[in-house]
């Protein structure tokens, strides 16, 4: 899913970024619901690992800087897309 629209603006995005905005969430969070969405979010970020291996070999991290400085747009919107995910899967688990 991309939220691309929403990141016109960064600053003016529910009153901040969508990184400061998932911090807020975060820290402010059931505890319970915050842990088991990083847990799942690590299992997830390993499996890609796992996936990236087997297609760039070993020097995971090399590939990767190496696809971001190609890619730094579409990187950080990404990574705002994923924060936004992310906290909206928090908040929907919340009350």
């Amino acid at each position: 899913m991309s939220y691309a629209a929403l990141f016109e603006d960064e600053d003016d995005i529910f009153g901040g970024s969508p990184k400061s905005k998932f911090m807020d969430v975060v820290f402010n969070a059931n505890n319970d619901i915050v842990r088991q969405e990083l847990e799942n979010f690590i299992e997830k970020v390993a499996v890609m690992e796992l996936m990236l291996e087997e297609h760039v070999g070993e020097d995971i991290d090399r590939a990767v800087d190496s696809y971001r400085a190609t890619h730094l747009d579409d990187a950080s919107t990404k990574a705002k897309s994923l924060y936004v995910e992310l906290m909206g899967t928090v908040l929907s688990q919340s009350e």
